[in-house]
């Protein structure tokens, strides 16, 4: 007799709002604010890093279209609300202010894809300040992932001499991370990825055949190849390290013919490896097989790459771990609020290290020929760009409704068409992997 499978009640995280993907001070701060009838005081948070990765010499802002939708799902259902009361997190009146919350303020900031820079401000959120510092780790947690790997992947784009690079690191990530590593890496400009729910999700091209243990499933590796063969046409991509490689294309040029779509190498000397392969598949008369390689690589290996016949490459680990850097650096802080009289006012922290410039802001980035001189920010009540200067902000959400143009797969292809233009206006210098200052400086103006 069957087993009965067990019935379980607990939400599956897909499923759950993201009200409780916060810290707790979030709430505690709530709680105290509107018992001091400060909590629909309208304020003005910034989103920025205080530097880049040490050497980095720019980043790319990604994960904006994720938060857009998060913001707009934010929602303390009954299961939130009940789970507050009991652990006792706040007081019945904040709980009643969570029950109706919604966001209703307006948040704009840099386009996703756009290039930055230290103290770049690149979201402002305005609204009461309760419903504004409710949403600082979501964001946080979103934009500090999301730029990491769009920042390491960037740089691995550059280097690359324009040959397709695919993702496929959703192993080295949590299930959820995969996803959005997936989206940030092809908006850097990655050309597919591995993740099936991020072609679902964003719309990205995705790529795979087989590993290792379908090789192994067989009894002989030309067995493994014919099946794959049969499976998906000459056309497919063959993994040719799992015995010995030159027995591999020699039989993967057999089984397939000349017409072979392309070899995989996932160990060895790679530049060596991919220079006898390709001199072995020219003499096979598979002069059109393309050659792609894995084995962990990240910015380095392909940099060290470029001048081997390698057509395209995969990376895994290390783009969804930011090549080292796994978190951008953001903060998010409060910079303006208005006083009794309606007035904005500027506030900053002043302690050491962790200074902050108040005041509300409008960001430019000055041009001389198309290339990028400077991140020029203008800081107070009616600062404007001097002519021919390109502003960086745009409007992302308006009385709490997101602007469509960013969100979802179109979205997606928007920030990736537009990291290519951005990286396009940077100096030369910005694109080299060694240490370095910042491509461009960041100043102050004040209006």
């Amino acid at each position: 007799m069957p087993r009965s499978r067990r019935s379980c009640t607990r939400p599956r995280l897909e499923t759950m709002t993201t009200a409780l993907l916060t810290d707790r001070y979030e709430l505690t701060m709530i709680d105290a604010a509107i018992r001091a009838g400060t909590h629909d005081r309208e304020c003005a948070f910034e989103v920025f890093a205080r530097r880049l990765p040490d050497g980095r010499r720019y980043g790319i802002n990604a994960g904006t279209g994720r938060l857009l939708d998060l913001i707009a799902d934010f929602r303390f259902g009954d299961a939130e609300l009940t789970w507050l009361r009991d652990s006792r997190v706040v007081t019945a009146p904040t709980l009643d202010w969570l029950a109706d919350y919604r966001f209703s303020g307006d948040i704009w900031g840099y386009r996703e894809g756009e290039a930055y820079f230290p103290n770049s401000p690149l979201l402002v959120v305005q609204g009461s300040f309760a419903e504004a510092v409710v949403l600082e780790t979501l964001t946080l947690s979103v934009l500090n992932y999301d730029s990491a790997v769009a920042s390491a992947a960037a740089r691995m784009v550059g280097v690359a001499n324009g040959r397709p690079i695919a993702e496929m690191g959703s192993r080295r990530a949590s299930e959820r991370s995969g996803v959005a590593a997936a989206r940030a890496a092809f908006i850097a400009g990655f050309g597919a990825t591995s993740n099936l729910e991020a072609g679902r999700t964003w719309g990205i091209p995705t790529m795979g055949t087989a590993a290792h243990a379908f090789t192994l499933l067989h009894d002989t590796e030309e067995q493994a190849f014919r099946a794959q063969v049969d499976a998906l046409g000459p056309s497919t991509t063959l993994l040719v390290d799992t015995y010995d490689v030159k027995e591999a294309v020699d039989l993967a040029v057999k089984v397939a013919g000349p017409s072979l779509g392309a070899v995989r190498i996932d160990s060895g000397d790679l530049p060596e490896q991919v220079a006898t392969v390709r001199k072995q598949l020219d003499g096979l008369g598979a002069p059109t097989t393309k050659i792609t390689v894995t084995n962990d690589l990240d910015e380095y290996t392909i940099a060290a790459l470029r001048a081997a016949p390698v057509d395209s490459y995969g990376v895994g680990t290390s783009v969804v771990t930011g090549s080292g850097h796994p978190a951008a650096g953001f903060v998010y802080k409060l910079v303006a609020r208005r006083d009794g009289s309606g007035a904005w006012v500027s506030v900053a922290k002043k302690s050491a290290a962790k200074a902050t410039v108040g005041g509300r802001k409008l960001p430019v980035r000055e041009l001389n020929g198309g290339i990028a001189t400077s991140e020029t920010i203008h800081v107070g009540e009616g600062a404007g760009p001097a002519p021919g200067a390109r502003p960086l902000h745009v409007r992302l959400m308006t009385a709490g409704v997101p602007d469509e143009r960013y969100r979802g797969a179109a979205g997606t292809l928007l920030a990736r068409d537009h990291r290519a233009a951005a990286v396009a206006e940077l100096p030369a210098d910005a694109l080299r992997l060694s240490r370095g200052e910042p491509a461009i400086p960041t100043v102050y103006v004040e209006a």
